[in-house]
């Protein structure tokens, strides 16, 4: 994850202590898939692979697992899906989390956020929920198979923001949608969302039909530049906004060489990229640990059978949390030899791994040359 906004202005942010923080020194941020349903069947979705759908973990097993989150030192749970909010006991769970003393955060594509829903995120006191948006609503709802669920999302995002719930837009950028960034800021500015975040599209999933849709590198240096041109104009217009982008970690570097600055560099280099099997995990529906919550096809232990503090804490020598960990000694193509790798990190496995079938591949989003 790359903060724009941050890299421009040095602007403080959430989660700054953990961006920009010694590797060996953070517990990751933890995407909870906790069910497996949806109501929307997105084109882009990296869950389609409902393996384990008939083994979802139970009130007690989630339980567990947030006691052990907790009492490990886990900074931020995520809660996504599928679905989150089609889980009948997502209160219960969130609740549960928060009261040992986890923050909460949310994914969601808010069409089951109705006014309760949303007057319960308020009470409850939820650090974040972020919404997928994905450009206009011809091609959100193209991208959702689903007439009518922008309106319902965008409605979403209406009640949270008049309760005072912190939201934050979640956009996959494509050629079907690319165009439309500055609409983007636009709703951003005319809703009063203070955060975005720009994914680059991951081949897994149902991501991987969209492949003939990703941006080539021209494309991808073309809508950065319209991210950072946004960010600024309207830090100039003096709304602040927390903008980030998401799975390409050349995003960093790429601003640094048009913007070039000792305290860029720095933020960078302590960032270090890409942190998938470190910074980030993913606990599946039914208990499988995924180094993120992308690369699904690459399970490292599930927590039915090891708490997940010894998954993550304890990785046996050889096993790819252990190489993720050295992954700079792997890497092959270009990315080993790249000047950026120690700020970039080798960019994104899984991606890599989709595109040259082998998990030390070079990553075909990077548009570094």
């Amino acid at each position: 994850m790359t903060s724009i906004s941050k890299l421009l202005f040095g602007a403080n942010e959430p989660n700054d202590h953990l961006r920009y923080a010694k590797r060996a020194h953070r517990r990751p941020i933890v995407v909870w898939n906790v069910t497996p349903r949806c109501n929307l069947s997105c084109s882009h979705c990296y869950a389609s692979n409902h393996a384990g759908a008939d083994r979802v973990l139970d009130g007690d097993e989630a339980r567990a697992v947030i006691d052990d989150l907790a009492g490990w030192g886990v900074p931020v749970l995520l809660f996504s899906g599928g679905e989150p909010f089609c889980r009948e006991d997502i209160r219960e769970l969130s609740e549960y989390a928060k009261s040992r003393g986890l923050r909460v955060t949310f994914s969601t594509n808010g069409t089951l956020i109705d006014d309760a829903a949303a007057d319960w995120l308020a009470s409850f006191g939820t650090g974040y929920v972020g919404i997928s948006i994905d450009g206009t609503e011809k091609v959100h709802d193209d991208f959702r198979r689903k007439a009518g669920a922008y309106a319902s999302s965008l409605a979403a995002v209406r009640r949270l923001v008049s309760r005072g719930v912190k939201v934050g837009l979640r956009v996959t950028m494509t050629r079907r949608n690319v165009a439309a960034i500055p609409s983007i800021f636009g709703l951003m500015r005319a809703e009063g969302v203070p955060r975005v975040c720009f994914y680059h599209l991951v081949y897994t999933g149902r991501g991987n039909s969209l492949i003939a849709d990703d941006l080539a590198p021209d494309e991808r240096m073309r809508a950065i530049d319209t991210i950072i041109a946004e960010t600024e104009r309207a830090h100039s217009d003096g709304f602040q906004m927390e903008v980030l982008t998401v799975d390409n970690h050349c995003d960093g570097p790429y601003l640094y060489m048009k913007r070039p600055s000792e305290e860029r560099l720095r933020l960078l280099e302590l960032n270090g990229g890409n942190s998938s099997g470190q910074g980030i995990a993913c606990i599946s529906w039914d208990g499988t640990v995924f180094p993120d919550q992308f690369w699904r096809n690459r399970p490292v232990g599930n927590v039915r059978e090891r708490p997940f503090s010894q998954i993550w804490g304890n990785p046996a020598e050889g096993s790819l949390l252990d190489l993720l960990r050295r992954k700079k000694e792997f890497v092959s193509g270009r990315c080993r030899t790249c000047r950026w790798l120690d700020v970039c990190g080798g960019n994104f496995r899984a991606r890599g791994e989709a595109a040259t079938g082998d998990i030390w591949g070079e990553d075909p989003g990077c548009y570094l040359r």
